[in-house]
């Protein structure tokens, strides 16, 4: 029993260059399918050039680790007590970056333990999924923000819900003494069908009279970086 135990814990046979050199290049070679997704479903949004290299990067660096692991336990128990120290504090700005870390781990482990075909024939359905549907943008929000005196309130909501035909939802009222803060959200489509019509909202917000400002300010889920 003591010698089989002893056997589990001593290094397994000697890495062949060869191998190594297989696991590590087809990581290389699938990390850059998984940039080049990246690219494609990212195009014209919140593209990082900086995380998608770094995907790749992570995904050869798991190849390399899951390498030097194979079937050695101590290794493998060192490796995790290692690991767990590392604590990330880089704020996620798309949910779909979480995927393509999953996918860049993932397919690190396939090729570290030479488990090519999983590797490759996983990361064509995950390309093809996200190339049908990782393009998909969420539908910008409308802010009408509108200031002026208390008076005006019953005209500036009256006039609102009639021009949105009632799909205006009212967010926020700030009010003091003498006057108020309204500021009202609308879907980019309900608000780009308003160019339709002979008059924008915010001239018909300033033909209301003692009216301080109205700011159209679009907003997104989507974090800027």
């Amino acid at each position: 029993m003591k010698e089989y135990i002893y056997s589990l814990l001593e290094q397994g046979n000697a890495l062949q260059i060869e191998v190594m050199f297989r696991h590590i290049g087809m990581s290389v070679i699938l990390g850059f399918v998984i940039y080049i997704s990246y690219c494609i479903s990212h195009a014209g949004t919140i593209y990082s050039k900086k995380f998608n290299t770094s995907l790749v990067v992570l995904t050869v660096l798991t190849a390399t680790v899951m390498t030097v692991i194979g079937n050695n336990i101590a290794l493998s128990l060192g490796m995790v007590g290692a690991l767990s120290i590392v604590r990330f504090r880089t704020a996620i700005k798309d949910s779909r970056d979480t995927v393509y870390i999953f996918w860049t781990i993932i397919v690190g482990i396939c090729c570290g333990v030479g488990d090519y075909t999983v590797a490759a024939i996983g990361s064509v359905a995950v390309f093809i999924v996200l190339l049908i549907l990782g393009r998909i943008k969420n539908d910008n929000r409308i802010l009408i923000i509108i200031k002026g005196e208390r008076s005006t309130e019953r005209r500036i909501e009256g006039l609102i819900f009639e021009y949105f035909d009632r799909k205006a939802l009212l967010r926020v009222k700030n009010t003091n003494s003498s006057t108020i803060e309204l500021i009202y959200e609308v879907s980019r489509s309900i608000y780009d069908k308003s160019f339709k019509k002979q008059k924008s909202i915010t001239e018909l917000l300033y033909e209301i009279e003692n009216i301080e400002y109205a700011n159209i300010v679009a907003q997104n889920d989507e974090i800027a970086s």
